[in-house]
């Protein structure tokens, strides 16, 4: 009888391992999941100095105070550019700009368009969902949005 026990104890310890290894494999294919995440929009627009912001086309990710004072007043020119909020906790959340080139003429933008957290990456993707009209004006199309910080590298993808 002793010898019967010995083998299904073996036989039982071998299935639970397989088990918690199954286990750990479907919880690490749960964990690489895209997850969308929600941006809250701090401001987005044109501004109109016609490049005297000396902000060039470029996609930027702020995470200390001093980077953020530095936009704010680089983005506060003489034709203003109006701020959900202005303060931000930087220990909480990273801010993502965007911005596109001086255009010639009104009715461009450049959008953030989705934001996705990977398991060691978080995707930006953004668009130009207007592409400009027959409005005489210098514009700078921009857009601005805070996240959750993660330390995780953020990409742009342009599309």
């Amino acid at each position: 009888m002793k010898a019967k026990v010995k083998p299904f104890i073996e036989c039982c310890k071998i299935s639970i391992a397989g088990l918690l290894v199954l286990t750990c494999l479907s919880c690490k294919e749960e964990e690489q999941q895209p997850t969308a995440i929600q941006p809250v929009q701090i401001a987005q627009g044109n501004m109109y100095g016609g490049g005297s912001e000396n902000i060039p086309k470029q996609d930027v990710v702020i995470a200390t105070p001093a980077e953020w004072a530095s936009l704010l007043e680089a983005m506060s020119s003489p034709y203003g550019v109006d701020f959900a909020e202005r303060e931000v906790d930087f220990t909480k959340y990273a801010v993502i700009a965007v911005f596109e080139e001086v255009k010639g003429n009104g009715g461009w933008s450049i959008d953030i368009t989705d934001v996705t957290e990977y398991a060691d990456k978080i995707t930006v993707t953004v668009r130009s969902l207007k592409t400009g009209d027959l409005t005489s004006v210098l514009t700078q199309p921009f857009h601005v949005v805070k996240i959750a910080a993660s330390g995780k590298m953020i990409e742009f993808k342009h599309v």
